[in-house]
């Protein structure tokens, strides 16, 4: 069983993301104060992959280790960060982290987007670990801590 050990939310569509003990989520929407739940992100279309993404810790340590490129979890640009769980295996699955149920829908993988917005090598280097896209089954209060599984 993972947890979780960091929320972020931005705003506006390229606006640096900002670290939160606790968000809500809401079905069919994503995290509250978030772009993709306001419809303000950049890839916004309705669709329920874009409601949240995770990341895990181990992926944003390996990039620093197999290439060099130091990020902070706010700077991969994803909603959560967890830790000691293998999110590319929650693809197509029903999980919750805290009271809150989610389904994985597919791989979050990197794009030319994030690597404009952060670093040269990061596509590369998060292929395939880049995290997971995710919808809200059933929303709730998360927070920093809770338990993913």
């Amino acid at each position: 069983m993972g947890r979780l050990i960091g929320i972020y939310v931005a705003s506006e569509k390229a606006a640096e993301p900002q670290e939160t003990r606790q968000a809500t989520a809401v079905m069919g929407k994503g995290l509250e104060g978030d772009r993709y739940c306001a419809g303000r992100g950049t890839f916004s279309k309705g669709d329920p992959a874009n409601e949240v993404t995770l990341v895990e810790i181990e992926a944003i340590t390996a990039l620093e280790r197999d290439y060099d490129i130091k990020l902070s979890p706010a700077e991969t640009r994803r909603n959560l960060v967890t830790e000691g769980v293998a999110l590319n295996h929650l693809v197509g699955k029903d999980f919750r982290i805290g009271a809150v149920s989610l389904r994985g829908i597919r791989l979050c993988e990197p794009c030319g987007h994030l690597e404009k917005l952060t670093a040269s090598g990061v596509e590369q280097g998060l292929r395939h670990r880049g995290g997971l896209r995710a919808q809200v089954v059933t929303g709730g209060t998360i927070q920093v801590g809770d338990s993913l599984g």
